[in-house]
């Protein structure tokens, strides 16, 4: 019997996640809906203190409800249609992101009609240190033919750049391509990258990525 006198647990606290509207799924939905980069399950499960395993669960059971999954185990009773969001697991970890086809309606609304998409010559940049990471700018110049300085500043404010290291013969920096990059493509990791030419003659596969907002 618990002792009268001790504190009351704390209403939301991790032991009692079970008698909370929603369970762990709810927990982790609450905190995806505030977390500005991807959770990994790691996190998660040290946060909710519940195994990786169940953390792991929850995460693609939610996945599948959002996708409007109505298989025989789901608890979607009914017609059901994917909802406006969708959980995906990216760059080392889960977030919710708004679903593509909603990608114009979202982008009207957060700028205004102020277009946030790069210049040809930024993705083409992009590219170039995308796949030949880490890479000097004298490099991508090289590359591409003409100076890329003023753009490769564009890429590092914009997030989607990092200087990595220095080249081990000329001193100059080396640039690589941030998780938020991964998370703009929608890849998990540089190796998901779609295979191309050896030197990136014509950049073939920029136009996959030509309507992504960065």
């Amino acid at each position: 019997m618990r002792d009268a006198s001790a504190p009351a647990e704390e209403p939301g606290g991790t032991a009692a996640l079970e008698d909370l509207p929603g369970g762990l799924k709810g927990a982790i939905e609450a905190i995806l809906m505030v977390a500005d980069q991807p959770v990994t399950e790691a996190r998660l499960s040290l946060v909710l203190e519940r195994p990786q395993e169940q953390v792991q669960d929850a995460l693609v059971e939610l996945q599948r409800e959002y996708d409007g999954y109505t298989g025989a185990d789901s608890p979607v009773i009914g017609p059901a249609v994917p909802r406006g969001f969708e959980l995906r697991s990216i760059a080392g970890g889960w977030r919710i992101f708004s679903r593509q086809h909603f990608s114009s309606v979202v982008a009207d609304f957060v700028l205004d009609g102020r277009s946030a998409r790069l210049s040809q010559a930024a993705l083409e940049t992009l590219a170039v240190i995308a796949y030949r990471q880490p890479v000097s700018r004298a490099r991508v110049s090289a590359i591409r033919g003409v100076a890329v300085d003023s753009v490769v500043r564009t890429l590092v404010q914009r997030g989607l750049v990092v200087e990595l290291d220095a080249d081990p013969v000329s001193g100059a920096a080396r640039y690589g391509t941030t998780a938020l990059f991964l998370e703009r493509v929608g890849l998990g990791s540089v190796d998901e990258l779609p295979r191309i030419a050896p030197h990136l003659p014509g950049l073939e596969s920029l136009g996959e990525y030509d309507d992504m907002t960065f």
